[in-house]
């Protein structure tokens, strides 16, 4: 393969890059496929000898780490809210989201009745939602965990099922099961805690212990 089809097919995979980061709405994923597609930019204006090429997008490089060193260094101030299943934002939260939360977990119904529903709260926006159902033996059966686009950085999951595993305890909770959803929501639950039912594969288990 010749060398200048080389440096372009560098040149046009750096340009995919950029381009599918423009197109997503979880701001931490977008910094990174972002700057990924800024250093493959740079390499290739090394490669065809344009300095400004490379000096510029070396320089995006630069603040996408900038930009993501903050949001994990960022200390966010969270908040459990458990509401009524019937109230009205509860429903507009809802219909406002569905694609995305139908994405994540397409089997999900706003029919079904829940008797326990929580707003997980980041610096006062109402960023995450769980619902599912609490029985008598302490069973808590979650239908949904959503979180909106711009916080899927994992620190409302982790918050939620480790940091606070008093609180559902408090709540009467002594185990967590949910569906399985789509592969990056599956992720998500082993990240925060949960481990696939070994009776039921399409199930994911939360013993709610607490970490060291």
């Amino acid at each position: 393969m010749e060398t200048t089809l080389i440096y372009e097919l560098i040149g046009y995979l750096a340009s995919i890059l950029v381009a599918i980061s423009l197109m997503m709405s979880a701001i931490v994923k977008l910094r990174v496929v972002n700057m990924i597609g800024a250093f493959t930019f740079s390499v290739y204006g090394i490669l065809i000898g344009s300095i400004p090429v490379a000096a510029m997008n070396g320089f995006i490089v630069l603040i996408n780490i900038y930009y993501l060193i903050q949001i994990y260094k960022d200390k966010d101030f969270f908040r459990l809210l458990r509401i009524h299943g019937e109230s009205e934002y509860l429903k507009e939260f809802l219909n406002f989201h569905r694609e995305s939360i139908h994405t994540f977990q397409p089997d999900f119904t706003v029919s079904k009745n829940h008797n326990f529903t929580l707003f997980v709260l980041r610096n006062m926006i109402p960023a995450g939602l769980v619902l599912g159902n609490l029985d008598e033996n302490g069973k808590l059966a979650i239908d949904l965990d959503y979180v909106i686009p711009d916080y899927r950085d994992f620190k409302i999951g982790n918050y939620l099922f480790n940091d606070k595993v008093h609180y559902f305890r408090n709540q009467g909770v002594r185990t967590i099961t949910t569906p399985a959803g789509n592969k990056a929501h599956n992720h998500y639950l082993e990240k925060v805690g949960f481990v696939r039912s070994s009776n039921d594969p399409g199930q994911y288990q939360h013993k709610l212990t607490e970490q060291t």
